[in-house]
């Protein structure tokens, strides 16, 4: 693939260019739809598993972009699916909740990628686009200790049905100390 001079991927013939993206974030689906049709995608939105997997039975897309946690499921369900219909599809897992366990579990089960949200519609156009083999760009801006601490207490406070004794034991912190932590906004 080659780069177009106004920045859009100029498709070989015969290249599908579907892409189904899957997040139960209204706003943030809408303006990565919009972005990704900008490049040339034709783009598919579902809010929910069960959405996207009547959508992959119906037509298998070339490309998706799948958040991991959604309301009625997990979105390794739907990477899984496509690759069962369609072995050559890249798809990409987002997530709030990043750990290497998923990572390998989203790899394994046939994603290209792992990226963690907030993801921009650049860094996920190149993640999509990245040929096998190729290696990723070092983040420009990656998380700080502060945030990747929070991320992991979120996770796990997540992990626990948001019982925050049960987080504190886990975590071996004092109850009250993992409550000033989630009253807390997340560092950046």
């Amino acid at each position: 693939m080659t780069e177009a001079a106004n920045g859009q991927a100029e498709t070989a013939p015969g290249e599908e260019r579907t892409l189904l993206i899957v997040d139960d974030d209204r706003p943030f689906l809408a303006r990565l739809a919009r972005a990704m049709e900008g490049r040339g995608f034709a783009v598919e939105t579902a809010e929910t598993v069960a959405e996207a997997l009547a959508k992959v039975k119906a037509a298998a897309p070339a490309f998706a972009v799948v958040d991991m946690r959604l309301g009625d499921g997990n979105g390794l369900d739907v990477v899984s699916a496509i690759r069962e219909k369609r072995e050559d599809a890249r798809a990409i897992i987002l997530t709030g909740y990043g750990n290497i366990a998923t990572a390998v579990t989203a790899v394994k089960l046939g994603a290209v990628d792992y990226l963690a949200k907030p993801a921009d519609a650049d860094d996920i156009y190149a993640a999509l686009t990245r040929q096998p083999g190729e290696k990723a760009e070092p983040p420009e801006n990656p998380m700080s200790a502060d945030r990747v601490r929070w991320e992991h207490i979120q996770r796990v406070y997540e992990m626990c049905d948001r019982n925050v004794s049960e987080t504190a034991r886990r975590l071996n912190m004092h109850r009250r100390t993992l409550q000033r932590i989630l009253a807390k906004r997340a560092p950046r």
